[in-house]
């Protein structure tokens, strides 16, 4: 058999990437500059970085992707921004106690910052330990992430427009992709406009709480690292409390944020058309909104009549109405759309506390969102895929499609949902048998609920997980060879599983 793909204009492409994200690097480099600190770090890095993409690039000088050479692209590409990504922690943390100094922490830290998971390696999240153009490039990782890199390509190079469809196809999340306009690069554009706006918006409303009394210690600082990791429902903080370091006025102003980048952006398009009858009947939104709704109502009846630790320990008062309010709704918000703020240590809180909350994260968020997890829309196509299996079992010779909004919704789409679910569980099953064998291997107590939140929290985007894995708690007493494995898996979930597994089978590669 002869291999038909040509990988050399799949790198040389992953090279035009690398130095176009070295270019992003000049924000925390002019952060360095004016705190002084770790300013060698990102000269270093750009240099690198530029010198990586150059020479990847010359591999095709002319690179014209085909169908496969695009899946092959895009996995690449997600790969290497992670691995050059981790140059600056490494180069910051060389030589000192830092545990980013060290390949594979610098490298989990920068597939978590990429792919938007928030799930960190360090137990020492502080300005006494890292500086702020370190701690800004890590939540700048996550905004770059967010709304997608390859969207990004798409939106500003004409090379990449050619085969736009396909590439924003193999990295946006959920089932399918949405032009807004005839033109796939117009559309990239307006989603990444969305995203910025968005971006923007939040990051005023914090700078103008933060002259009141309302909240204050939200600084011009934390206000953009705030917004750099909210919208892309990223998590990261430069704050070793993440957002409970903040007032409740903080709090309640970044949930709608959270549940705005949970939402299908290609939805505010229409918006921007005036048609606000077809964005409020949309279906996958109202389950969205309803799943938020009501799973945070359920949490509060638990928070409310004490379910949870007191304030000391989990950071819940018992019959206190509006900070049980609160913290059920962020929470929700936080981790059903794999953001992974958080406002207190749910990990405290009661078993059926958290039970609610191992919930919410199986759910996801809506697709074409920055959000992780399986996604509302396949949610919705599965269970009325099993409602339509029960009627045509009771009715053999009927034929009933699967409809949504309305729609009917294509066999062949309904049958890539069923197994991308089955895919996405079946591996979440063996990581946490293999995790749970790891963690044997070296000794670390580690209950299958712990090692089941570590996989779905890595493979889902997510972030934190429960007991040592909890909002303020780390990754780092896992062995790397654990670590390893959940960098793989925090880039199966961003790319969807499908376009990173494809590329190690052979069908993929031979005619």
């Amino acid at each position: 058999m002869s291999v038909r793909v040509d990988w050399r204009q799949s790198v040389a492409f992953t090279g035009t990437v690398l130095k176009y994200l070295a270019v992003t690097m000049l924000v925390p480099l002019a952060i360095s500059l004016l705190y002084g600190e770790d300013i060698v770090t990102f000269l270093v890095s750009i240099a690198v970085t530029v010198s990586i993409g150059l020479t990847l690039e010359r591999l095709s000088p002319d690179p014209d992707l085909g169908p496969r050479e695009a899946l092959l692209f895009v996995a690449l590409s997600w790969g290497a921004v992670a691995v050059v990504g981790a140059i600056p922690y490494m180069i910051a943390g060389w030589g000192t106690e830092s545990a980013l100094g060290h390949p594979v922490h610098a490298l989990f830290e920068s597939m978590s910052g990429f792919t938007t998971t928030g799930a960190t390696v360090t137990d020492e999240i502080s300005f006494a330990r890292h500086s702020h153009a370190l701690l800004l490039w890590r939540q700048l990782t996550q905004w770059l992430g967010g709304m997608g890199i390859i969207v990004l390509m798409v939106a500003i190079l004409p090379e990449a427009a050619v085969n736009g469809a396909q590439l924003i196809e193999s990295e946006a999340p959920g089932p399918e992709l949405q032009k807004l306009t005839p033109k796939i690069a117009e559309t990239a554009r307006l989603l990444w406009l969305f995203y910025l706006g968005f971006t923007v918006l939040l990051v005023l409303i914090l700078l103008v709480l933060g002259q009141t009394s309302l909240a204050p210690n939200m600084n011009a600082y934390n206000a953009v690292a705030h917004g750099f990791s909210t919208l892309p429902t990223g998590g990261f903080s430069p704050q070793a409390e993440s957002i409970a370091a903040f007032s409740p006025a903080i709090q309640w102003v970044i949930i709608p944020f959270m549940l705005v980048a949970g939402t299908n952006f290609a939805l505010f398009y229409l918006l921007l058309q005036n048609d606000y009858a077809a964005f409020l009947q949309d279906r996958e939104l109202q389950a969205y909104l309803g799943a938020n709704a009501g799973v945070a109502v359920i949490l509060w009846g638990l928070l409310f009549t004490g379910s949870a630790p007191p304030l000391e320990l989990g950071g819940v008062t018992q019959g206190a109405l509006e900070n049980s309010l609160r913290q059920a709704t962020f929470q929700v918000a936080s981790l059903l759309n794999s953001t992974g703020y958080a406002t207190s240590n749910f990990a405290q809180w009661g078993n059926t506390a958290k039970g609610v909350l191992l919930f919410a994260m199986f759910i996801g968020g809506s697709a074409g969102s920055t959000g992780g997890g399986i996604k509302i829309v396949r949610w919705l196509v599965v269970f009325k895929g099993i409602r339509r299996q029960l009627f045509t079992t009771a009715h053999p010779s009927a034929v009933k499609p699967v409809r949504l909004g309305g729609q009917v919704i294509d066999e062949n789409a309904v049958t890539a949902i069923y197994g991308f679910t089955l895919v996405y569980l079946l591996t979440l099953g063996v990581a946490t048998v293999v995790l749970l064998l790891d963690a044997g291997r070296v000794g670390l107590e580690l209950t299958v609920f712990e090692a089941m939140s570590a996989s779905l929290a890595t493979i889902g985007n997510i972030g934190p997980g429960f007991g040592f894995l909890g909002p303020f708690g780390s990754y780092t007493d896992f062995p790397h060879t654990s670590k390893l494995l959940m960098i793989f898996l925090m880039w199966l979930g961003r790319l969807e599983i499908i376009p990173v597994l494809v590329i190690f089978t052979g069908a993929f590669w031979n005619e």
